[in-house]
């Protein structure tokens, strides 16, 4: 087992992050391998490589990237290694030995099966080879001291025509690993109406949903994700800001008022999956500024919107849950309280039975208050 995790404090010193127990809801599969699993899968299966050493090809993934769609070409080497059960298996034992080393104790692992074809494995089999994977590494974590659980988030590519065969599949596996459904992929000019029929389907069947939105697109993709999806969280969603009108009358008075869409996921506490520095790297609020503290996650919070902290693809943010929460206490001043917040905020945004979601909020409130 190699889960080596860089260890994060509170700034200024104080309580340690990485051993907080932690919930982690918007995590790619394809976005979390190790550099060295890379290395060593790439030979066999016939895939050239920017680079031929750890550092290096992590320093490759990390490069700023002008858009979303550059961003996304990235993931064409990591499914490049992912087209076989054993690598699956793998793949998926080892992400959850990470997830374990980093402090969390429940996440949910989303991926698109549909990519992962090129070999012969048929969808099922793909979601049985990585359920596979993620109950060795359970056990890999639980025989280290460790406790944590996993569920899995399939996702169909929105730029493809798969919605229905992919929530279909989604639904099969319920009960056997699959605790939800998503849509991926390029999201400009890709609406989630385009996935309507697979959206009834899952409706009808009661299938959690998450919809990546408001990542690279602005308030018409959260209202496609909200009305069209009917998403019960917003994968990212850090343009939801676009329907937030902040004025500053003077030194001492600012006023806000929220649009229609921003007060409707305000009221009924839907979820935002923000991904800090991955929204950096994707230049999702380049309207604001190019930098975290321009980031309208603190505005959000301060609005009383639930916001969740996630790393969304840890490979290519060369990122953790620990350093997001570490990088974001840091820019906004934010305390162990805060952080305590957004963990419960993402226990309560789980896609698990209500009494698991009071566990989980349970495990995270004696976490903090014994840091």
């Amino acid at each position: 087992m190699n889960a080596a995790v860089d260890n994060y404090l509170m700034p200024g010193g104080g309580a340690n992050i990485t051993a907080l127990p932690k919930i982690s809801l918007h995590d790619h599969l394809d976005g979390g391998l190790r550099p060295q699993t890379i290395l060593e899968l790439a030979g066999a299966a016939g895939v050239a490589l920017p680079a031929h050493d750890p550092d290096g090809l992590a320093d490759w993934f990390n490069e700023k990237k002008d858009s979303l769609v550059e961003y996304l070409k990235t993931f064409d080497l990591t499914t490049a290694v992912m087209q076989t059960e054993e690598n699956l298996q793998r793949i998926a034992r080892e992400f959850v030995q990470d997830l374990g080393a980093d402090g969390v104790i429940y996440g949910e692992i989303r991926w698109a099966p549909e990519q992962h074809l090129v070999h012969g494995l048929t969808l099922d089999q793909a979601v049985e080879a990585v359920q596979d994977g993620i109950e060795a590494g359970i056990s890999d974590v639980r025989a280290g001291g460790g406790d944590i659980r996993i569920g899995q988030l399939v996702s169909a590519m929105r730029h493809l025509d798969r919605g229905l065969e992919i929530a279909e599949l989604a639904v099969r596996h319920r009960g056997r690993g699959v605790v939800g459904f998503d849509i991926a992929g390029p999201e400009a000019g890709f609406p989630a109406s385009r996935m309507r029929e697979a959206f009834d389907y899952l409706a009808n069947n009661f299938m959690p949903r998450t919809v990546h939105a408001g990542e690279a697109d602005g308030i018409q993709s959260i209202i496609g994700a909200l009305v069209d999806g009917r998403a019960l969280r917003l994968g990212h969603g850090v343009r939801l800001a676009e329907d937030i009108e902040v004025s500053r009358e003077d030194d001492e008075n600012t006023y806000v008022m929220l649009g229609p869409v921003a007060q409707w996921v305000k009221d009924r506490e839907i979820a935002l999956e923000l991904s800090p520095t991955s929204n950096v790297d994707t230049r999702s609020f380049e309207q604001w500024g190019d930098e975290l503290i321009d980031h309208p996650f603190d505005l959000l919070y301060q609005l009383g919107f639930r916001v969740t902290v996630n790393t969304d693809n840890r490979l290519m943010s060369r990122t953790s849950l620990s350093r997001e929460l570490f990088v974001l206490a840091e820019t906004f001043g934010y305390d162990l309280s805060d952080l305590a917040v957004f963990q419960l905020n993402a226990a309560a945004s789980t896609f698990l039975p209500l009494e698991e979601r009071e566990d989980l909020a349970d495990l995270i409130t004696a976490g903090f208050e014994n840091a």
